[in-house]
């Protein structure tokens, strides 16, 4: 696939740009259903710092569109910002070079522009936040960034940006005979509090430094997407935010907002869980990640960092803090070693096959004979609860619906009753499963 990277200094609205030509209409954090795809935008610089990657299509096609922190920052994340888009450029078939069209030519501008020429990449230069036509006028100046015509565009209104995926289609290279067959990818959403260990986990699936690590809190300010082949599996891993309470700052808050979002959206949750610090919050994270039918690995991080004679204790101290999700796999990694990376993703692609199980008609109803005999029904007033059949519907999360002579019968006991057979008989134990109770005449 073709890939395109968005390149320029901070704060010119290259994820503004981004969002766009992906097709979100509004503002990330207006926007309610925009996924991880779409980058965290604010109006300070610096809000991305790692590579963003989404999939644009268009009536020619499809291409990787990438977003990158902005060059020459001037702060700490700089020369880690610098390598990870010098990365990018090497690997992209054209660069689009973002610049603020309402500001005048900065430094930094004429710098950015310096390392494209030497990195010989095709080049579009493009205009942004030209809201209005009036504003054209004053682009003359960006001529002398030596890459010709730039092109106007605003992100917010929409303008200019069918004529730039007309360019960039124009500018790509021609490619004979390239087919790509369609694999969907298992999605693993990497989640956990801040400085859990995520996304050195992540870089160490990679087996390199994707993501910027450090040791401060809120690093990682959005999620981050990342394709890559483990296994004869096609897999898309997305390492997100630190989820706490109470985030400090607006860009914080959309970041949690967009994990929370990534979550739902996963085939499977990799909750990471730093040995030394946790509490009722990871088991929070979980609950919501089985709420939403999503299998869950926990996966206990920085294992190198646990001796001999401390695991043992660890482990039983884990179990009772976990206690509430015992049934649930739990992978004891270290990034730094690469300690059961492989058995991780085995144990993802297994839940991951486990919660697309689908179970014959004939199968269910053969069990649900059993279950009806193993317990005694419940009863309101002489009025025994009939369960007459059950069928599987759905998958990912396995729903299975019951339909019987009076549903508002079915008490919690029952229903946790049938979920401890179907978790053990079924072998869905491990995955989260849905149960829906219908009377005989209801659809």
């Amino acid at each position: 696939m073709y890939k395109v990277v968005i390149v320029g200094r901070p704060n010119v609205g290259k994820s503004s740009l981004f969002n766009r030509l992906l097709g979100l209409r509004q503002s990330p954090e207006r926007a309610t259903w925009a996924g991880s795809r779409f980058s965290v935008v604010a109006d300070v610089p610096g809000v991305t710092r790692d590579l963003k990657e989404g999939v644009v299509e268009s009536e020619r096609g499809r291409f990787k569109l990438v977003d990158t922190g902005g060059l020459w920052s001037g702060d700490v994340w700089e020369e880690k910002i610098r390598q990870k888009v010098e990365r990018a450029v090497e690997e992209a078939d054209l660069i689009l070079f973002a610049v603020d069209g309402r500001s005048d030519l900065a430094t930094a501008d004429l710098e950015v522009a310096e390392f494209l020429r030497r990195k010989g990449k095709p080049v579009l230069l493009v205009a942004t936040k030209v809201d209005d036509p009036k504003h054209e006028a004053y682009l003359g100046e960006l001529y002398a960034l030596g890459f010709g015509e730039p092109l106007p565009t605003s992100a917010a209104h929409g303008r200019g940006v069918d004529e730039l995926v007309e360019r960039i289609w124009a500018s790509l290279p021609v490619r004979q005979g390239e087919s790509e067959p369609e694999v969907v990818p298992i999605r693993l959403a990497i989640v956990g509090r801040p400085n859990a260990g995520k996304s050195s986990l992540l870089n160490a699936i990679l087996g390199e430094e994707r993501v910027i690590v450090s040791e401060v809190p809120g690093t990682t300010r959005d999620s981050i997407d990342v394709e890559f082949d483990y296994g004869g599996n096609r897999f898309l891993l997305v390492d997100t935010a630190g989820i706490r309470k109470r985030p400090e700052t607006g860009v914080e808050e959309q970041a949690i907002l967009r994990a929370h979002q990534t979550i739902r959206e996963a085939d499977v949750v990799l909750l990471v869980v730093d040995p030394k610090e946790l509490g009722d919050h990871e088991l929070k994270l979980a609950n919501e990640a089985l709420e939403a039918g999503k299998p869950v690995v926990v996966t206990v991080t920085k294992w190198d960092l646990i001796g001999k004679e401390e695991a043992k204790r660890v482990r039983a101290d884990l179990a009772v803090k976990l206690a509430h999700i015992a049934h649930l796999p739990t992978v004891y990694v270290s990034s730094v070693t690469g300690q059961n990376l492989h058995k991780l993703l085995s144990e993802a692609v297994r839940l991951y096959g486990l919660a697309r199980l689908r179970f014959e008609t004939a199968e269910l109803n053969r069990w649900l004979s059993v279950w009806s005999l193993g317990t005694q029904m419940p009863n309101f007033r002489g009025k025994p609860l009939k369960l007459f059949f059950v069928t599987q519907p759905e998958v990912a999360p396995p729903t299975f619906v019951f339909f019987c002579n009076y549903p508002e019968f079915v008490t919690r006991a029952f229903e946790g009753y049938l979920r401890n057979r179907i978790g053990e008989d079924l072998g869905l134990r491990e995955v989260p499963f849905r149960l829906v109770f219908r009377g005989r005449r209801e659809g």
